[in-house]
């Protein structure tokens, strides 16, 4: 067996373990700590955003940057009825400052703000417990779906897209989510109607990524930047996260959250 499929992998374990670290620390301590990983995160991830789109590459980048990782500290402090315009403030600033690629950077970086303020809120509002859940439903759907493709292969989930998304992937990560579920559901209140949740937040995650793989494609780039040894960027390592807290902050209003548990 070839072992080329397998040449990237001491060095995507070595960064995995390194970001854990970090990230399991951070979410450890919570509050202002976690508050403010989650807002260098979101800085990050909107530089990488404007440089991929805005070739021009001239001080929109760390401009915007800044402005979103500021506005995320400030609005996790305030009412949800205010904090979400300021939320949207970065899009409606950065418009004016792309020269291509502007809707595209509105609308994406939207959905990392809203995103960053779900993964506090969630931390803040129902503690440890719900924020390893929605990190291992993640994190088992990505490494399931890393495996299984290469595993397995077969069918491609949207090649002219994500080249190396496969079905069997695909179906590894929701029964990778559903696993988690049961742990989580037979020690919790939640019921068993978290592996629903769990599957869809399973889902949301793909479709997170998948759409992190439509913008580099347009944009004609690998990876959203080179930040992270072996995995490239921020947003290629955290697009499924995104994905997920998007659905959880939209789910949760619909269903309550946790299932369950009210």
């Amino acid at each position: 067996m070839s072992t080329g499929k397998w040449d990237d992998l001491a060095t995507r374990l070595f960064s995995a373990v390194a970001m854990v670290a970090v990230g399991a620390l951070g979410v450890w301590l919570g509050g202002l700590w976690f508050h403010a990983l989650i807002a260098i995160v979101v800085g990050l991830m909107v530089w990488e955003l404007v440089t991929m789109l805005d070739t021009a590459r001239s001080k929109s980048p760390m401009i915007l940057a800044v402005v979103s990782a500021l506005v995320s500290m400030i609005a996790i402090e305030l009412p949800a009825s205010f904090a979400l315009p300021l939320l949207l403030m970065p899009s409606m600033l950065g418009l004016g400052r792309m020269e291509r690629g502007g809707v595209t950077y509105a609308v994406f970086t939207a959905f990392i703000l809203l995103a960053g303020y779900g993964l506090m809120a969630l931390r803040d509002d129902f503690g440890l417990t719900w924020m390893v859940w929605l990190l291992l439903v993640v994190v088992v759907t990505d490494i399931a779906g890393y495996f299984a493709g290469r595993l397995i292969g077969g069918p491609k989930l949207w090649p002219r897209v994500s080249p190396k998304k496969t079905w069997s992937g695909t179906l590894a990560g929701w029964a990778g989510s559903a696993v988690v579920a049961l742990l989580f559901a037979s020690t919790t209140r939640a019921g068993f109607g978290l592996i629903g949740v769990s599957i869809a937040v399973s889902m949301a995650s793909q479709i997170g990524d998948i759409a992190e793989s439509a913008i580099k494609r347009r944009a004609g780039v690998k990876d959203s930047s080179q930040l992270i040894p072996g995995h490239g960027g921020l947003l290629d390592r955290f697009d499924g996260m995104l994905g997920a807290a998007l659905f959880i902050v939209i789910a949760g209003q619909l269903i309550g959250f946790p299932p369950g548990s009210q």
